[in-house]
Parts: C-alpha cells; structure tokens; sequence
C-alpha cells in the first residue's frame, strides 16, 4: 500500500495513474476504522477497482468541539487494517494540507430541505462542514467511484446533493450498514462506548425493528411515541425517531401502505451519540 501525505504528490501519482485504465474507488473516512469501512473496500476491490481511501477527522462537520476532541484516534492501527485488506493507496493528509487558506469556507452549498430535518436540525452546520470536505477530498482526489456507508443515510443522501450540485463526475455507491451480533450498527463512536454500553446501544437496533414490524398504512406518531419511550426506558436520551419516505427524506405522518420508507434514530447513550436507521419496504 502507498501512502501519500501531500496534494501535489497524489495529484500528481493519480494524474500518471490515469494510463492504465482501471477506474478508481475512493472510500473517505475519518480513521478509526472498523469492518464496516473495509466492508466498502471490499465491496470495491470486488467490482476491480484501485482503491483509495483517506484518513482525515475534519475539524469542521463537528458543531461540538469536545465532540472533536474525543473523536478516538488509531492511525496505526488504521493503517495496518488498510494495508492487511489490500487498500491500494492512501492518502494521509495535515489539516494545513486539506485547509492551505484556514477552515472558514465562502461556499455555501444550496442542500434545500435536506439541511433542516435531522441530523440538520440538531448538528447545526454540520452537512455545510461534510460538503466542504468531500467537495475538497473530491477535487484533489477524482475517482470513478465514491463509496459510502447507508449507516450515515442523510449524509449520504447530502453528498448525492453535492455531487449533482457541483456537477462532479463519479458515482456514489452507498453499501449495506455492517453490525454487530447484537445488531449494533459499527460505528466509530462505538470505540468510547464500554462492554456494558454496547450491550445497552443495541437496544437501538431493536427499536428500528420494532417499527419495522408494527408498521401498518395509516397515522404514525403512535409507533414514533412508542419507539422513542422505549429508548427513553432503556437509558438513552433521544434526539429523535422519525420514519421517512426512503427516496427523499421527508418525513411523514400518515402512511399509504406502499411508499418504501426509512426509520431513523439518533440518541445518546451517556455522552456519546449515535444514530442508525433501517429500510422499510411493504
């Protein structure tokens, strides 16, 4: 595996590697990698792609900065699971390299509905911060591919928003979120939670699938209240349970029976805050 820390020095080795031919993934992550980040390498060295993944924790899709502070950092052995799953090329920048000209961006990138439901609402600045970086990551690294996790669902939904904004020429591949026995998504906020908590944490999973299964055509704030309460009882302090039409996003009270849907949850458990989702077709 090839580990490049500059801008000039992977623009300039993707730029000859463009002769060969071989289209290009770009896995982007912030480090602290787990099975579900080498699922998405795997996925893409299965369709015979050379594969680039990035470790960067970017400063500025934290709204909290304690948040930013506790993001658990395991660069070696980051590299290592890189280097044992057979990533191609790395690309390990400084924040002086991703923000030459500081952090403060005078973009302001239009994601309409997007921005104000969600992990919008409640991580104010947030997707501005997400769009900054993968606009970015995406200038100094243009692939053919760009793959994502469905675990981060609004986000993946915001970059297909970027994409289609800025007219960038690669497609999003969005991957099955990857969980645990328990049925906890992976995430890497699970490296702060302890044997107990985690244990406690799947209690999330066990609520998306409760909504999954009580669901009937007609109104939905009783299956929302049930499944926020019984979150609230089992220790965690809910941001919100909303179940959303699955191609847009938008939330909705009263269901036909047939529009394919999303459940989504963001709670924390003790200072640490997690969110999944699950997909609901009739």
């Amino acid at each position: 595996m090839i580990i490049l820390r500059k801008v000039e020095d992977i623009r300039e080795f993707l730029e000859k590697r463009k002769k060969s031919g071989q289209n290009t993934a770009f896995i982007p992550t912030m480090g602290a990698l787990h099975a579900g980040h080498i699922s998405l390498l795997n996925s893409a060295k299965s369709e015979g792609h050379y594969t680039i993944c990035s470790i960067f924790v970017n400063p500025t899709q934290f709204n909290n900065q304690q948040d930013f502070a506790k993001y658990p950092k395991t660069i070696e052995q980051d590299i290592y699971a890189l280097e044992h799953a057979g990533c191609d090329l790395l690309f390990l920048p400084s924040t002086e390299e991703m923000y030459p000209n500081g952090q403060k961006s005078t973009l302001q990138y239009d994601l309409g509905y997007l921005e104000t439901i969600l992990e919008g609402k409640y991580r104010p600045g947030h997707f501005q911060g997400v769009c900054q970086i993968v606009h970015r990551l995406l200038d100094i690294v243009p692939t053919d591919y760009l793959y994502l996790g469905q675990k981060d669902y609004q986000q993946c939904m915001v970059v297909q928003k970027l994409i289609e904004l800025l007219d960038i020429k690669t497609t999003l591949v969005i991957c099955p979120t990857q969980r645990e026995a328990s049925g906890l998504a992976m995430s890497s906020r699970n490296m702060r939670l302890n044997d107990t908590e985690k244990k406690q944490a799947a209690k999330i999973y066990e609520t998306l699938s409760h909504i999954k299964k009580a669901l009937k055509a007609g109104e939905l704030n009783e299956i929302k209240e049930t499944a926020t309460q019984k979150l609230i009882d089992a220790g965690f302090t809910v941001d919100y349970v909303e179940i959303a039409e699955s191609s847009s996003l938008k939330i909705i009270n009263n269901w036909d029976g047939h529009m394919p849907l999303v459940a989504l949850v963001a709670a924390y458990l003790n200072e640490v805050r997690l969110i999944d989702n699950l997909l609901i077709t009739n």
